[in-house]
């Protein structure tokens, strides 16, 4: 195994980091002490601390994951679908993709993805459904529609759900009261976006094959250089680098000839959600492939946070290096030193709630569809007020929203579409970056909901976003709910539509008629090409 290390591109950094050093700001993060973060945040970091010792408090677990996996492998249950939301689902895939073992993400409400997630062999399947309380609607959706499921198959469906859960939550109760297979419990002293080491990582990952006992241990090696009041400790590094530079508020994360696969995107919500509020915060741009335009790029107001070997010349660069174990518990604790010098409160998300509440209003209501501004081929164009003003086909739109983006803004692309099939869209991210010079974020919805959705609201008021959503030919019921799977993610784009646009954010969305017809035309438009980054895999 191999520790976490940093190494940058100058020593700009050296009086923040002897300043850390000298207030025992590593050393109080490990002793869990809550009064670093300010009085404001003090009753919050109180009960979200217990991230820092989880490799060892989360040991208890393993016997308890082996055991049931022993069970659904004998009897010939080797199919692991993981429905989970945020940090419940991409520190999981994460661990079974740099693993490569086989793990079912259900992280969306489109119905093509849950279609595709409930055609899969039933016979050899067993769900895990994460959430600390069990209203999350995406996961309670995913749970009613595979419980249907496995009943309809003549399965019994109690016996292949496994939940993870915070103890004492309604959940625990329906899995009592419903007789669900196993239900583990993670610590309710962790938010969402540090659990990667809680049952919340571990279950999901170890039952579809991944070695989580390996993980814990990396942790333990690297806990002692990252709770060192040491201007050598890593997480002191990383964390002067991603909030201590100058001006810069926006880091490109990439991991480039890594053996760890997806990192980015973990690293994603882990600083955006942390991060993003008060009108303050860090954008984390998640990119692939060295040839990103972000990454080829001397922006003023960007650093470099890369998982490599070398960094590029002209911009302030943190490269990390160790393993999956110990990149873990470094970033956690860098985000955790960047709230600190930002002065934010690292482990609430006020922002988040919003965009729940207003799709929640709009399923409640489920009110006729706003109608478009006009359509042009296969998409149908509205715009936040003034935007559409003289404008009669997407060109002109795009230009348009472009034109709201400053010298130190951002585009945000959020496409509510099937990940798998539409992965070809991404391209227009890189493609935007080029065009603008601008960073470009790219979210699948609702996943990002629960990631650079609350930067976007409660972040820096930089950004200028692009709403992608479809019809899909075909619909999905969920089970005793008074809304269908497309009813739901349609008022979670358009809810969350709405409160960038309260809150002042130019927003145009395009609605695509027929999703490959859209989406091809979005990439001509663009002239993007059909790669997930430019020139790059």
């Amino acid at each position: 195994m191999t520790e976490p290390a940093v190494s940058t591109a100058n020593g700009e950094w050296a009086e923040t980091i002897d300043r850390l050093v000298s207030e025992k700001i590593a050393s109080r993060i490990a002793a869990k002490d809550a009064t670093i973060w300010g009085p404001d945040a003090e009753s919050e970091s109180a009960i979200r601390l217990n991230w820092v010792d989880l490799h060892d408090t989360s040991r208890p677990l393993l016997a308890e994951i082996e055991a049931l996996q022993a069970d659904l492998r004998a009897e010939g249950l080797d199919r692991i679908v993981l429905a989970g939301m945020g940090g419940s689902s991409l520190a999981p895939e994460v661990i079974t993709r740099t693993a490569g073992v086989e793990l079912v993400v259900l992280d969306s409400t489109n119905p093509s993805v849950i279609a595709r997630a409930l055609a899969g062999d039933l016979q050899r399947t067993v769900i895990v459904v994460s959430s600390k309380s069990g209203g999350t609607v995406e996961t309670d959706s995913q749970r009613r529609v595979f419980v249907k499921a496995f009943t309809d198959a003549g399965i019994d469906a109690a016996s292949r759900v496994i939940v993870v859960t915070d103890p004492g939550s309604p959940f625990e109760k329906l899995a009592a009261d419903e007789g669900y297979r196993k239900t583990f419990f993670a610590d309710p002293n962790v938010g969402g976006r540090y659990s990667a080491l809680t049952a919340f990582g571990l279950v999901p990952s170890a039952l579809a094959g991944a070695d989580v006992a390996e993980l814990l241990d990396q942790a333990a090696e690297a806990a002692p250089a990252l709770q060192a009041d040491s201007v050598d400790n890593p997480a002191l590094v990383l964390g002067a680098v991603l909030a201590a530079s100058g001006g810069r508020d926006k880091a490109i994360v990439a991991a480039e000839g890594s053996d760890i696969v997806g990192f980015p995107d973990w690293a994603e919500q882990l600083i955006a959600e942390s991060t993003g509020k008060l009108g303050k915060g860090v954008l984390p741009v998640a990119v692939k492939g060295v040839h990103a335009p972000e990454l080829n790029s001397d922006w003023p107001d960007i650093v470099h946070a890369l998982l490599a070997d070398k960094a590029n010349s002209g911009v302030p660069t943190a490269l990390t290096s160790g393993s999956l174990g110990g990149q873990f518990l470094l970033w956690e604790t860098a985000t955790a030193v960047a709230g600190y010098l930002l002065g934010i409160n690292p482990f609430d998300q006020p922002d988040v709630e919003s965009a729940k509440k207003a799709a929640r209003g709009l399923l409640d209501a489920q009110p006729e569809p706003e109608a478009a501004a006009f359509t042009d081929g296969a998409i149908e164009v509205r715009g936040t007020d003034g935007l559409l003003d003289g404008v009669d086909t997407v060109s002109g739109a795009l230009d348009s929203l472009l034109g709201q983006l400053g010298e130190d803004g951002y585009v945000a692309v959020m496409a509510y579409l099937d990940s798998e099939r539409d992965e070809k869209l991404h391209a227009i991210r890189p493609a935007l970056a080029s065009r603008t010079q601008r960073p470009v974020t790219f979210g699948w919805g609702p996943r990002f909901l629960h990631s650079t959705g609350q930067y976007h609201k409660g972040g820096h008021p930089q950004g200028v976003f692009l709403q992608i959503t479809t019809s899909e030919s075909s619909d999905v019921e969920i089970p005793d709910r008074p809304f269908s799977f497309g009813t739901l993610i349609s008022a979670q784009a358009a809810g969350d539509a709405g409160v960038l646009a309260d809150r002042g954010r130019p927003v145009l969305r395009l609605h695509l008629t027929d999703p490959a017809t859209g989406v091809a035309q979005l990439i001509s438009l663009l002239d993007a090409p059909d790669k997930s980054e430019a020139g790059g895999a």
